[in-house]
This record gives structure tokens, sequence and C-alpha cells, in this order.
């Protein structure tokens, strides 16, 4: 059993993905902000551990992956129009989740991004989106020059449709969406598998299971 940190436990995804890590044999360990989330959090097998993203420092992050083998970066400053939240929270926390990780000697970082984050943003873009675009492309970039053990996920629109277990999975797709469960399970699926060490994939829903996606993309 490997405890795995989750950053932004109390995300829609992460919500999605602590059972499945349960039920894979691991320990989900949520790093929240707020204790009142530990009743609805250790119901679905997570530990739990405070840690406000926007305030800690690195040392609060390292204090708070403690014994963990892996990290989840799952993490998002929200829909509100607020743009200094995608840097604090989108840029900031991830860049402190890496700096932790190497702090502590966690090598394996798994973190969920946003699909067409390098594709420049129109003109017309607004504010909030240009601000979570550059926050999501930067924090990609920042953990492709770290030296862990990384993965990075790059799903497209998310939804809370129950998931189908099928995806579609390559370095770029066509823009769609994809239930939350299914981005935990594919989580889930990469995290011991070091075959997906160094891969970025963007992933929609579509007819491949995950793993027959994750062994054509890892081929």
């Amino acid at each position: 059993m490997a405890r795995i940190a989750v950053v932004g436990g109390h995300g829609k995804v992460a919500l999605q993905l602590h059972p499945l890590l349960v039920a894979a044999g691991h320990r989900p360990v949520a790093l929240v902000r707020s204790d009142g989330y530990r009743a609805e959090l250790e119901a679905l097998g997570a530990d739990v551990r405070l840690l406000d993203i926007e305030h800690a420092t690195v040392d609060d992050f390292a204090e708070a992956l403690g014994d963990c083998e892996a990290v989840v970066f799952a993490a998002g400053g929200g829909p509100d129009g607020n743009i200094g939240r995608k840097r604090s929270v989108d840029l900031g926390g991830s860049l402190k989740s890496i700096d932790a990780a190497k702090v502590v000697g966690i090598r394996r970082f798994v973190q969920v991004s946003a699909i067409k984050v390098d594709v420049p943003v129109a003109d017309d873009a607004s504010p909030v989106w240009r601000a979570y675009v550059d926050a999501k492309r930067q924090a990609d970039e920042a953990l492709r020059a770290s030296d862990l053990d990384w993965t990075i996920l790059r799903p497209g629109a998310l939804t809370d449709d129950a998931g189908t277990g099928r995806v579609t999975l390559a370095a770029e797709v066509d823009r769609a969406p994809i239930p939350r469960a299914d981005v935990a399970a594919v989580v889930v699926a990469v995290i011991d598998d070091d075959a997906t060490i160094g891969g970025q994939w963007e992933l929609v829903s579509g007819d491949d299971p995950i793993t027959e996606a994750l062994a054509t993309a890892t081929a």
C-alpha cells in the first residue's frame, strides 16, 4: 500500500479519485484547507491533512506530504472570475507541490492539467480564461523541467456524468468532454505504471478501454 497525496483533495476529480485509489490498494491522503471536509473524505477512505494551497509555504507543503510515496496534483482555482487564484492555485500550488516533493524525496508526480493549453489563446478570450490557460501551461512546463517521475494528463471539458471506462488518449486529441470519474480512473491507472513516466497526454471520452488506451500511448 502506498500513501498517495492528493493536492486539492476536496476537488471534484479528487472526490472521484479517493475511492478508486483505495480499491487499487493505496491510501489516499487528501490535502485540504478546511477541517470541515474531514468526515466526507474519511468516508471515502482518505486520510486528511490540512493545507491552504494559496498561503502555505514549500515547507508547509513538505510537512503535509510527509510519509507519502506519490503526489497527484488535482487542484484548481475554480470557475469564478478571480484571475489571481489561477496563478496562486493552478500555478503556485503546482510549483510548491513540485518543490516540496523534491524536499521530501517523493519521485512520482501525476498532474491533472487541461486540454490544449499549449495552443495560443484567441485574441477575444476573456482575461480569466487566458490566466487559466497560462497557469496550466506554465505548471506543466515546470513539471516537465523537473527531475521527478512525472505524468501529465490533459482532460477535455469535465462533466459529472457517470464514468464509462473508455477514453481517447494521445499526445493530441480533438476537444471533447470527459467525465471526472474517467479522469480519476486514468490517474489510478498511471500512478503505478512506470511506462507512463514522462508521458503527457490529452484525454476525452472515447471507445478504448483505459488500459488499452494507455498501452497504445506507451508502446
